[in-house]
């Protein structure tokens, strides 16, 4: 199978470098001329061109990887996709969920495999919370709160919910397994006018879940956890750590509560990008969905869209 990477800046350098040692690196664009000098002092064996249609041109591919501005995805996974090329496409898909669904339109109606760049679906820990959950281990669910904030680069042109929460809400929409009927938001712009440096999402679902995050670039710690309330107790994944931890307490009928003590249920720190573009290789050679598809990609499109 031979790939070719369009983008080689901060994030595409690294699709570059696993795609390359994954041994299916067969071409990279970049209109940049410093990230084609980058690709040729550490690939010389690997096709350069400055534009994606020169690169989707080639007879010999099988796939590309999009790594550039958002803005641009659709027009080059459309142009790749009728040529006969599966696609993956990093977060977000779009910014606009029209565009997400003719993409994911125009996969189903080529047969391509298109995939959405949702990282953190392929944290092994992610994978186990998402069994344990649909094997009632917690029973009902109640509530799913993810946070992640940290004094980090802010922007001035998206707000902090596109730039951090992106893989959040693609999680938040995999363990629950619905869409939601109702998507709340609420934002403080410090810096920029209109661009939200802190933000709270609320999701609620037919089910009766109801989810929420808070993202932020301007906090105090670095704070990547999400917690799950059930029935049966209560788990949390300490992202830092890679750690998911079953706190065994619960509330009866009585409203009494009780608390016997915290389980680690599971410790890894696989790398989920090696995972992920695996994943979208075994996917293109098998012909069958990702994890993270078109129809993924655009329900998380939707949510941040509505909010």
């Amino acid at each position: 199978m031979k790939i070719g990477v369009i983008g080689a800046g901060n994030w595409g350098k690294n699709l570059v470098k696993n795609f390359a040692n994954l041994g299916v690196l067969a071409a990279v664009a970049d209109s940049v001329e410093g990230n084609l000098n980058w690709v040729a002092e550490n690939f010389p064996d690997v096709q350069r061109c400055e534009t994606s249609d020169e690169l989707i041109a080639f007879t010999n591919l099988d796939a590309v990887a999009i790594a550039t501005p958002p803005h641009t995805h659709c027009a080059i996974a459309i142009t790749a996709m009728v040529k006969g090329l599966d696609v993956f496409v990093e977060k977000p898909l779009t910014l606009d969920p029209e565009e997400a669904r003719l993409l994911k339109d125009t996969a189903t109606d080529h047969g391509r495999i298109l995939m959405v760049g949702h990282l953190l679906l392929y944290q092994p820990a992610i994978q186990f919370i998402k069994k344990y959950l649909d094997n009632g281990e917690l029973g009902k669910v109640f509530t799913l709160t993810q946070r992640r904030s940290k004094l980090g680069r802010v922007r001035s042109v998206e707000n902090v919910l596109w730039s951090f929460g992106v893989h959040d809400v693609a999680v938040l929409l995999h363990l629950v397994g619905e869409t939601p009927t109702d998507v709340q938001f609420s934002g403080h712009a410090a810096f920029t006018p209109k661009v939200e440096d802190d933000s709270h999402l609320h999701l609620k679902f037919p089910s009766g879940i109801v989810a929420n995050l808070h993202n932020s670039w301007y906090w105090p710690r670095a704070e990547r956890e999400l917690i799950i309330t059930g029935e049966k107790g209560i788990l949390i994944f300490d992202e830092l750590n890679a750690r998911v931890i079953l706190h065994k307490k619960q509330v009866g009928a009585d409203l009494s509560h009780s608390d016997a003590g915290e389980e680690i249920l599971f410790e890894g720190a696989d790398q989920p990008l090696l995972i992920e573009l695996k994943h979208f290789i075994k996917s293109c050679e098998t012909r069958q969905q990702p994890i993270s598809d078109g129809q993924n990609g655009y329900e998380v499109v939707n949510v941040m869209s509505q909010a």
